[in-house]
């Protein structure tokens, strides 16, 4: 599909989406997809676990790299988690001190009565702290995908003092009459699968896209899920979105428009969420001299369609940011 032909982000009705699209892991019955060499090996590099607290919540922490580089925090998107990035985050430990994190109510973070803005960009300046992004005086450098974008404007806003630079990764900033502000609230609780195998099957992206490296698909799935009574649940609170105030995100136009601190902007060349029409306004929006790049043949979920572009281009943004300490 050529970049023109995108379509405006919907959200598709699952029982209507073709089996690729609404479970493209169900072919494998519960193995694993074959995967390439760079894939494992990047895996191999594995990340040093923990939990902290922010806010009276248990945040997850992955960390790489050796304490005392320059910082990377990785912010994944809405109900995601931070091993969304244990593939991407090992390309930057050799040079960097390298951190992931799973928001509030995701992964295998705690779940809040309620959620904010401020909340989230709390737990992102914890995270970033409790991994040691700031020894030596360095700040760090933020990168973030979709949702995470949203927290990482609120707190660039409210804290640029905080951070060398951001990237936003097909995390779009609408025109005020089209602006997304979520999706539909969900109290329901997650269905409770009886095997293993049977919740791997039932794994989607969302938005609905489709999948070619399936590996990628099934690592993430493994890691969505956890054992319960009864088989395997997804681990994001379902009624997040219900509890969220979305006011508290603030301004993201302005945000954008008037960054205190460098930004970037990389998406998919076919990302519904960044239709042509958004695309036009958030180049409008940047400040002058914003990287704006978008991801050839991939869609909004950019780390699993083009996996090493977004190593490539993430590498030559960094180049352009020296590292300098905060106050």
């Amino acid at each position: 599909m050529a970049d023109s032909d995108r379509k405006p982000h919907r959200f598709a009705d699952p029982a209507g989406l073709p089996p690729e699209i609404g479970a493209p892991l169900a072919r494998f019955n519960g193995d694993r997809p074959p995967a390439p060499h760079w894939f494992d090996k990047a895996l191999a590099n594995r990340p040093e676990r923990s939990m902290i607290e922010v806010e009276g919540c248990p945040i997850e922490l992955l960390t790489w790299g050796e304490v005392g580089k320059p910082g990377l925090l990785f912010l994944h998107g809405n109900a995601a988690h931070a091993d969304w990035w244990s593939f991407i985050a090992p390309f930057f430990a050799d040079d960097y001190r390298v951190a992931a994190m799973s928001w509030s109510g995701m992964g295998a973070s705690g779940w809040r009565p309620h959620y904010t803005g401020e909340l989230f960009a709390a737990e992102a300046l914890g995270a970033a702290e409790a991994a040691g992004l700031y020894v030596e005086g360095h700040k760090p450098i933020v990168i973030a995908h979709s949702f995470g974008g949203f927290a990482t404007r609120v707190m660039a806003a409210q804290h640029p003092d905080r951070l060398r630079a951001a990237v936003y990764v097909d995390s779009p900033i609408r025109p005020p009459e089209s602006e997304w502000r979520g999706p539909p609230t969900r109290s329901r609780p997650n269905k409770v699968y009886a095997t293993h195998a049977e919740a791997l099957a039932r794994f989607r992206l969302a938005p609905p896209q489709g999948c070619e490296n399936l590996y990628i698909a099934d690592f993430i799935a493994r890691h969505s899920l956890h054992e319960v009574e009864g088989g395997w649940t997804w681990k994001f609170d379902p009624a997040m979105w219900e509890r969220f105030d979305r006011e508290s995100m603030g301004d993201s136009h302005a945000a954008f428009g008037a960054a205190r601190v460098p930004v970037a902007a990389l998406w998919g060349g076919r990302s519904n969420l960044i239709p042509s029409e958004v695309e036009d306004y958030m180049r409008r929006m940047a400040p002058p001299g914003t990287p704006m790049i978008p991801i050839p043949d991939s869609d909004h979920h950019v780390m699993i369609d083009q996996p090493l572009a977004l190593v490539a281009a993430l590498r030559a943004l960094l180049e352009t940011w020296p590292i300098t300490p905060h106050p």
